[in-house]
């Protein structure tokens, strides 16, 4: 391309679309050219230079994503399911990538954004950092090697704010571990244990979910049997991992055909 592509940040007055404004305003192969938060909110209308606390930057806060995308050949989105499925119909509509980090969808808004996705480029990815995604890799990888005799637990804390659980990448990690094993995540997943439960199912594949702190991520794979133990960690101490993962995707996205993408693929990691 002969101009830098030129980025929208989505939720940009939350912690992570802060992060993700300074990431692109800190790189030379993309530029800012808009950001978006819901009608309502303080920001809109402002300077953003001013809303985060610097000097102006020249670049108004705007609640209207349709004309926003319209300048746009990435668009940026941690933001929440509901908003994410407006977003993705409305970056395919501008057919800008739209790289997705929001955690907490259902299968009717995977649908949704499936449908988008035949008209632009979408990278979704429950987490953005290339440790997670070679522990994804790998989680598939063991879980292949290894019958229903050995017991999967994932384990996961972040902070006390986070609103969903298990979180995206846990259950981006069971996933793995069901695709390895053949076997469907719904089917085999057991995400709650609280009473007299009954011995553990042979085949299931546990979810644990810690809440506390100021965690960024900590995920952990467990495979368990008679005798030993096979541990699979990754620990994430700074945020702005996800937003240079983010960056990587949109600029991996410019040259791709119209399809769903992941983390995987922009990292030249998939099967």
């Amino acid at each position: 391309m002969s101009e830098l592509p030129g980025v929208v940040v989505t939720g940009v007055s939350g912690r992570m679309g802060q992060m993700l404004v300074r990431a692109v305003l800190a790189s030379d192969k993309v530029k800012l050219v808009g950001v978006v938060a819901r009608s309502g909110n303080d920001w809109v209308g402002r300077d953003l230079g001013t809303c985060m606390g610097g000097t102006e930057l020249g670049l108004t806060v705007s609640d209207d994503a349709l004309e926003t995308f319209a300048k746009a050949q990435a668009v940026l989105d941690f933001t929440t399911p509901a908003a994410t499925v407006q977003f993705a119909e409305l970056a395919a509509q501008a057919r800008a990538v739209h790289v997705i980090g929001t955690t907490g969808l259902e299968e009717s808004d995977l649908q949704k954004i499936r449908a988008a996705a035949r008209h632009a480029v979408i990278v979704r990815a429950g987490n953005m950092s290339l440790g997670v995604n070679l522990l994804t890799k790998l989680t598939k990888q063991v879980a292949a090697a290894l019958d229903e005799d050995w017991d999967i637990e994932i384990v996961e804390m972040h902070h006390n704010r986070k609103v969903d659980a298990p979180s995206g990448t846990a259950l981006m990690l069971g996933e793995a571990a069901a695709e390895g094993r053949g076997v469907s995540l719904s089917e085999a997943s057991d995400r709650g244990r609280d009473g007299i439960t009954g011995a553990r199912e042979r085949g299931a594949i546990g979810f644990a979910a810690l809440r506390g702190g100021d965690v960024v991520g900590e995920h952990e794979v467990i495979f368990a049997t008679a005798g030993e133990r096979i541990t699979l960690k990754h620990i994430a101490s700074d945020r702005a991992l996800f937003a240079r993962g983010a960056l990587k995707a949109a600029i991996w996205g410019q040259d791709k055909a119209p399809g769903e993408y992941d983390m995987l693929d922009v990292l030249g990691l998939g099967d």
